[in-house]
């Protein structure tokens, strides 16, 4: 008599079989851990910059506004962009300017931003220079425009940076290419520009000022740093506050700032100016001074 096997005995012996003349499959090995990227405290500012609209929306409506105020400087003939403590020469009857800053005012390096954070290093002279003399940096979006409509009105612009001086003919090339204006008019004051009657510090803009002051008259300045636009005497966040409050009303009138979250005097006050300490202790000093109260 035959014997039908139940349902789940046969399923099971069939199982059995296939396992005992299987071939066995050689391990395979678990996956390499991913490779841990270092943190770095630029990141989100650099692809802010680079990457979002709302920074293109800003700086293009910064640059609409200062433009607009153009003809009422003109027009106006006490006007003066310049702190009255830095202007040593009447303003009256000298010729209208503007003072722009040129590095993430007037072009954008934050490609070479990009590259620091890629790479996994900091800021050095050697590598700057580097890309300096690449001249490739792109306007920032609104300046040309802005600088046009002043050109356009005879307005002379003054580009006033603290890229060395013997960066001049590589940074007004970069200008040029970005479209905009460099004509044989337009004055580039860099670092190292030295001041009849002024003691130049370090990578203060007071004396250059001064030399604008001497033979324009100042219509409005733009910058992303607070040094841009008055001299910081002390780099601290309670003397930058005060300055703030000393000249707030000129900001959105006859200053214009542009945002940079990349770089600048803002973050150095925060670590005592100490640049050389290593990243991880200026790190901790930057936590130290987040605002975590409501």
């Amino acid at each position: 008599m035959s014997r039908i096997l139940p349902l789940a005995a046969l399923c099971a012996a069939l199982l059995v079989g296939a396992c005992r003349h299987a071939t066995p499959a050689a391990s395979a090995p678990p996956p390499a851990p991913a490779a841990a990227v270092a943190a770095d405290d630029n990141l989100n500012a650099v692809l802010w910059m680079q990457r979002s609209v709302e920074y293109r929306a800003v700086t293009q409506a910064l640059y609409r506004a200062a433009a607009a105020q153009l003809e009422r400087a003109l027009a106006d003939p006490a006007w003066d962009a310049l702190a009255p403590a830095e202007r040593d020469t009447p303003a009256a009857g000298l010729p209208p300017a503007v003072i722009v800053d040129v590095d993430e005012t007037m072009l954008d390096n934050s490609p070479y931003q990009a590259r620091l954070i890629r790479d996994g290093i900091e800021f050095d002279d050697a590598g700057w220079a580097r890309w300096v003399a690449e001249r490739r940096a792109q306007a920032i979006p609104g300046a040309v425009a802005f600088a046009q409509a002043a050109h356009a009105r005879g307005i002379t612009v003054i580009y006033l940076s603290n890229r060395d001086e013997a960066q001049q003919a590589d940074t007004l090339a970069n200008l040029r290419a970005a479209g905009l204006p460099v004509a044989e008019g337009e004055v580039f004051l860099g670092l190292g520009t030295e001041v009849p009657g002024c003691a130049a510090r370090g990578s203060d803009k007071t004396c250059r000022r001064q030399w604008v002051g001497r033979h324009y008259r100042v219509l409005l300045q733009v910058g992303d740093q607070l040094g841009d636009f008055v001299q910081v005497p002390e780099n601290t966040p309670a003397a930058r506050e005060a300055l703030l409050a000393r000249h707030g009303a000129w900001f959105g009138e006859r200053w214009w700032v542009l945002p940079n979250p990349s770089y600048g005097g803002w973050e150095a006050a925060l670590f005592d100016n100490a640049r050389d300490l290593p990243r991880a202790q200026r790190r901790e000093r930057k936590r130290a001074a987040l605002d975590t109260a409501p």
